[in-house]
């Protein structure tokens, strides 16, 4: 079979299984998790009610009504035909179509400037904004009008824009505002001679079959209407919330259209079948596209295409997955809409979250049910998503950029490079790394060794989570298309190096980020690469990295010796605040592993130096440490992986959330910060989509680490979350789990006997007065 059939067929299998994904009925369990998700968002009063419907292009597989429509003045249950002002939403569901659909037709040009079509708005700087920019919100315009215009109705309002000044340079950045759609809105209106509302009226709703959705609905429609806050007449309910929209007379480009879930069902289904309805086109394939590209600047997320935001897929790695291959758009009232092109699935989620007195919140809602659906389906890795929408690919590209570096730090491969490589002349060289290797230009390790001059690099070995640091599961053999070499996977059936991978090689370099934390498996991997090195009879160089928590500070729980493991290289507290050159030095004379170590020292290095303090780039160390904040709290949330609780895997912040389905949130947040231990702990619901409880809603506390302490005892959270864990939940909360993480059987035993928290620090105080003698002898900073 030759190659490019294997491509076809591969690709074929990818489009198959995503097609599959979404014809799937939600399952008695997922039914129930989500009846808890919304009845607990009403029960905390951030909404009244809701309607959801899931499916995908030809289906719907989940559609309910949820509490109640309307609250005061009477009580009202909400149904699934009930109406929604859906705010925001206006702006993608008509006003986005509606825009595209003229420049299919050559009447617009999105290109051209705004001013081509209405001359009064180039005033005042404004005559470069194209309507391309006002699509993606990157004109420059702010958010909205300051206040009501002097003049009144529809006319006032466009008179006040035009009398507006940018904030910003177009193109320049992503300005979300109400302006830019407002202006689309008489843009439609000048080149078709219709109103806004009769033009989607005619060339989409009608179509679509979306009999319910329109601009000032009539009394029917406003009597099955979720009402939303009051204003002098009484509870608007049919009569739009939206400031500049009632301005408008209702109807206006940014908001004042009303909907119910089946009707935007349909518009989903149109997007999800390339703009095509029965036999008729609503938008071409190439608009569908041009929805989801990413059209505003790649520097800073938010991405935007065409009027609507991108999101990551609906898969359980969604978190770990650049935010592209999906679009949503939420609406100020309480509506959303997400329609996901790679597994081809969409979710309604319509509440009116503003009633009665606009202090509800959806977001949780949104979060939580998104999160259900995307733990249903099979992670994808990045190369997937491309395969199946190739409009992502330049998105991620840049996504997968390295950082450059702005100093003072200059990390061993830098210095390396500064040598001009001549501790490795001549040499053939195997590299031990991931993309946590590049040096100050943005340049993988890899590339730089690949060419440099009289060096030549034979062989690459990744550790846990591979090349990439994007595989949360073994990892096998690999091929680095770059340079064509075969990575040798350091963490798969085998952690060790593969027999005969260092033949014919005359060193070894390691160049990976640690994350300054005994049981993260990089420091093992560190120490099978002195034993390989020893074993071959070639030197080991160490290109240094800093200990990004700071190696001036160190402690917790010692790991007990005679109980090594791939996650406890050596009897280390929790954190040993050295660098990895000093580990290797360490691992090296105190395991009496005699290897050739050579390492190249960092410059401009101090030992009191975090993170930030360094001007290197930061990259995720692993899938699930993507941010600084993470790992500072990753030692510390890391002792209780297993214990049966997420440690919020699977969610956008892991290791700052914990939770269980079995937790009182409110009375573990209270009893934490009744401890005072540096931290303040906030009572959250949330759905993992991946690992531990996994689609399951649970109960828990987020985690924030309080700035003014910055001499925070090492592990004091920690050891807070253990013990009041195991002390309100002994049946539930799997003590035994963090035994190995841990590593004291003392201070496991200790917390196991409810000792207090100041017995548990003296521990291990005294723990770690023996190992700061053996840490002093190998420090070289």
């Amino acid at each position: 079979m030759n190659g490019l059939l294997k491509c076809w067929i591969a690709l074929a299998g990818l489009i198959m299984a995503a097609q599959s994904v979404g014809a799937a009925e939600l399952d008695v369990s997922a039914q129930q998790q989500l009846q808890q998700i919304v009845d607990g968002q009403i029960a905390a009063g951030r909404i009244p009610g809701a309607v959801i419907v899931m499916g995908d292009a030809e289906h719907v597989f989940y559609r309910e009504a949820f509490g109640q429509r309307a609250t005061v003045p009477q009580a009202e249950a909400m149904t699934l035909d009930t109406e929604f002002d859906l705010a925001s939403l206006t702006k993608v569901i008509a006003t986005t179509t509606a825009i595209l659909q003229l420049a299919e037709a050559g009447r617009i040009d999105l290109n051209a400037p705004v001013a081509q079509y209405w001359p009064a708005f180039s005033a005042y700087g404004k005559r470069a904004i194209t309507v391309r920019q006002l699509l993606t919100h990157t004109s420059g315009l702010r958010p909205d009008l300051s206040a009501r215009p002097s003049a009144p109705g529809r006319q006032g309002v466009l008179h006040a824009i035009a009398e507006e000044r940018p904030r910003s340079a177009p193109g320049v950045r992503v300005i979300y505002s109400d302006l830019n759609f407002v202006v689309l809105g008489e843009l439609v209106q000048r080149i078709t001679h219709q109103s806004l509302d009769a033009y989607c009226r005619a060339h989409i709703f009608m179509p679509l079959g979306m009999q319910n959705t329109t601009f000032l609905p009539d009394a029917a429609l406003a009597a099955r209407s979720a009402p939303t806050t009051a204003d002098l007449i009484g509870m608007r309910r049919g009569r739009v919330h939206d400031p500049t929209a009632s301005w408008m007379g209702g109807v206006s480009g940014n908001a004042g259209l009303f909907s119910d879930a089946d009707d935007l069902a349909h518009f989903a289904q149109m997007v999800l079948n390339d703009g095509r309805v029965d036999q008729q086109h609503i938008l071409q394939p190439a608009s569908i596209t041009a929805l989801a590209t990413a059209a505003s600047p790649l520097s800073t997320t938010p991405w935007r295409g065409l009027g609507w935001e991108l999101a990551a897929p609906f898969v359980a790695n969604q978190d770990r997955v650049p935010p592209i291959g999906a679009i949503g758009h939420t609406g100020y009232t309480g509506t959303g809409l997400w329609i996901d092109l790679t597994t081809r699935q969409f979710v309604v989620i319509l509440t009116n979250r503003v009633h009665p007195n606009d202090s509800g919140d959806a977001r949780p809602l949104r979060a939580q049910v998104l999160a259900l659906l995307a733990s249903r389906t099979a992670p994808l890795s990045v190369a997937d998503i491309s395969h199946l929408v190739p409009w992502a690919q330049p998105a991620q590209q840049v996504a997968a950029r390295l950082p450059t570096s702005t100093g003072p730090v200059q990390t061993g491969i830098d210095v390396l490079e500064a040598q001009q490589f001549s501790p490795l002349k001549g040499m053939r060289i195997g590299l031990i790394t991931n993309r946590s290797g590049f040096d100050a230009q943005g340049r993988r390790t890899v590339d730089v060794l690949a060419h440099a001059p009289n060096v030549t690099l034979a062989a690459l070995f990744s550790p846990e989570h591979g090349l990439n640091t994007d595989v949360d599961a073994p990892v096998g053999e690999t091929r680095d298309a770059a340079t064509g070499l075969v990575v040798h996977s350091l963490y798969g059936t085998n952690k060790h190096f593969p027999a005969s991978s260092l033949d014919g090689l005359d060193a070894l370099v390691f160049d990976i980020q640690d994350a300054g934390v005994r049981f993260f498996t990089y420091e093992t991997t560190l120490g099978y690469a002195l034993e390989a090195a020893a074993a071959h009879h070639i030197p080991l160089f160490v290109l240094d990295r800093p200990d990004p928590l700071g190696a001036d500070r160190f402690g917790g729980p010692v790991r007990d010796a005679g109980h090594e493991s791939f996650t406890g290289y050596f009897p280390l507290p929790l954190q040993p605040g050295m660098t990895v050159g000093e580990l290797a030095d360490l691992f090296n004379r105190e395991k009496h592993i005699h290897a050739d170590l050579r390492v190249v020292p960092m410059s401009g290095y101090r030992r009191s130096m975090r993170f930030a303090d360094t001007g290197l780039g930061w990259v995720p160390l692993s899938p699930n440490l993507r941010t600084p904040a993470q790992l500072e709290l990753y030692p510390d949330v890391g002792l209780l992986e297993g214990a049966e609780l997420s440690v919020g895997r699977g969610t956008p912040h892991p290791f700052q959330w914990i939770g269980a389905p079995w937790i009182d949130a409110k009375k573990l947040a209270s009893a934490l910060n009744a401890l005072n231990v540096g931290a303040h702990f906030e009572a959250i619901d949330f759905v993992p989509t991946e690992s531990t409880w996994a689609g399951r809603l649970c109960h828990g506390v987020s985690i924030e680490l309080d700035a003014a302490q910055t001499h925070r005892p090492v592990a004091r959270v920690g050891l807070a979350l253990l013990s009041t864990l195991y002390a309100l939940y002994p049946a539930e909360f799997n003590i035994i789990a963090t035994r190995g993480s841990l590593g004291s059987a003392a201070i496991w035993q200790a917390i196991h006997d409810r000792a207090t928290l100041d017995t548990l620090e003296a521990m291990e105080a005294e723990q770690n007065a023996n190992f700061t003698k053996l840490r002093e002898q190998h420090l070289r900073y």
